[in-house]
């Protein structure tokens, strides 16, 4: 059965995109979920007129991502951790505090949208990430410190 989606969904395509889908799974999951329509020639052509608007959306969501991603390279933060031998930490960074620093500096990203680069087990300096757009993301600095 081939559907327009609504919504991106991970596993099968982005939004008004036309795919083939098993009936079972357009039937019982996507139509009633909104996430998908069915394929027919009005859906097409309502598709067509949708799309000229959801490509001027996309447009300026991809510029407000890159704007922001420019604001954040240019960012680092502290984080004060207790330490012991070899200046190692206790404990971890977690990304709840990352977010919590970085909404400090007057950039409100979501945790689930950073990761580490790499791991931290000592003092230092390292890299984060922030995925804030599919083709997006930006990269800061999180200095290590230990607490006195």
């Amino acid at each position: 059965m081939k559907v327009i989606l609504n919504q991106d969904v991970t596993s099968l395509g982005r939004i008004g995109e036309i795919v083939n889908v098993r009936n079972g799974y357009a039937r019982n999951y996507l139509l009633p979920r909104g996430v998908a329509a069915v394929a027919n020639e009005a859906n097409e052509a309502a598709l067509k007129h949708h799309r000229r608007i959801l490509d001027k959306k996309k447009a300026k969501l991809l510029a407000d991502a890159k704007a922001l991603a420019s604001q954040i390279e240019k960012v680092s933060v502290t984080v004060y951790k207790q330490t012991g031998e070899d200046e190692r930490i206790f404990g971890s960074v977690t990304m709840a505090e990352l977010e919590d620093l970085l909404t400090q500096e007057g950039h409100k990203v979501s945790r689930r949208d950073i990761s580490l680069v790499e791991e931290i087990k000592k003092v230092g300096v390292y890299q984060g990430q922030v995925k804030l757009h599919p083709e997006v993301s930006a990269k800061f600095k999180v200095w290590v410190v230990a607490k006195q």
